[in-house]
């Protein structure tokens, strides 16, 4: 078992023994940041898209993009499991969800993430079998946003709940280390959970419905002013600290004599 191998193995294990903390880092300073916080999983997400690189979603982020934010993150942690995102269409074959993974993972990640349930079962199996661990990801999909016609909460009908429990199982029994639950109904999400033998981690399913909690780094922090999820409250401002701080600057350098 490699060290990454033994990261992803000790998330698993977390089930039951702790509350797993997964927290979005898509540069060096951030994941060095989260990794001394003991962050648990710091996840180069494919939401760098709309947060750093202004994209209307996550449609348009590329292998290209991942790779140079995983690295970037990477250099920064020492114990955190560093988590990249495979993006959109870097999976679409069993072979090229390998290779996708074998980037990131040469990159600097300690695992991937995939989206999507029984449909991604071998290509989860695969990439697990070539050595590199995956977290699933259940409920809604960003990458499939534009399908779908925007975000929609998953598990509203009995037959979404019973279609969630069969993608569970099947990336369960596929290999993941654990399964991240995105704006699923939190009755859901909680059933979800005890069905698991996997942490899953919860983001906007709800409170205390899932094994852990993820978060956007600049939701939490108030760095992206211009939206904030509704199921997330800031525990800071940066984004005012910032302005506030260049803007003393401009102050200071305007009125600063002339040497």
């Amino acid at each position: 078992m490699n060290k990454s191998q033994q990261k992803a193995h000790d998330i698993a294990l977390a089930k039951g023994n702790k509350h797993v903390t997964l927290v979005t880092g898509y540069d060096y300073p951030t994941g060095r940041l989260l990794d001394e916080l003991g962050i648990d999983i710091i996840l180069v997400g494919d939401s760098v898209g709309m947060v750093m690189l202004g994209f209307p979603d996550t449609t348009h982020v590329t292998m290209d993009h991942m790779i140079h934010h995983v690295s970037a993150t990477a250099r920064g942690v020492k114990r955190a499991l560093v988590l990249g995102d495979l993006p959109i269409h870097s999976y679409d074959t069993v072979e090229q969800a390998v290779e996708s993974a074998r980037q990131l993972f040469e990159a600097g990640a300690d695992a991937v993430k995939l989206e999507g349930g029984v449909s991604q079962a071998d290509k989860i199996r695969a990439i697990v079998e070539a050595g590199i661990p995956v977290i699933g990801h259940l409920g809604l999909l960003p990458q499939s946003v534009l399908e779908e016609g925007g975000y929609k909460i998953k598990g509203k009908t009995e037959a979404e709940a019973i279609s969630l429990e069969a993608d569970l199982k099947a990336v369960e029994l596929a290999g993941v280390s654990a399964i991240v639950l995105e704006g699923v109904t939190p009755k859901v999400a909680e059933k979800l959970t005890s069905l698991s033998t996997v942490p899953t981690l919860g983001i906007g399913s709800g409170k205390h419905t899932c094994d852990g909690d993820v978060v956007v780094i600049h939701d939490v922090v108030g760095a992206f002013p211009w939206f904030v999820p509704g199921f997330v409250k800031p525990k800071a401002n940066v984004a005012e600290v910032m302005s506030q701080a260049v803007r003393s600057w401009v102050e200071d350098v305007y009125t600063e004599p002339k040497k």
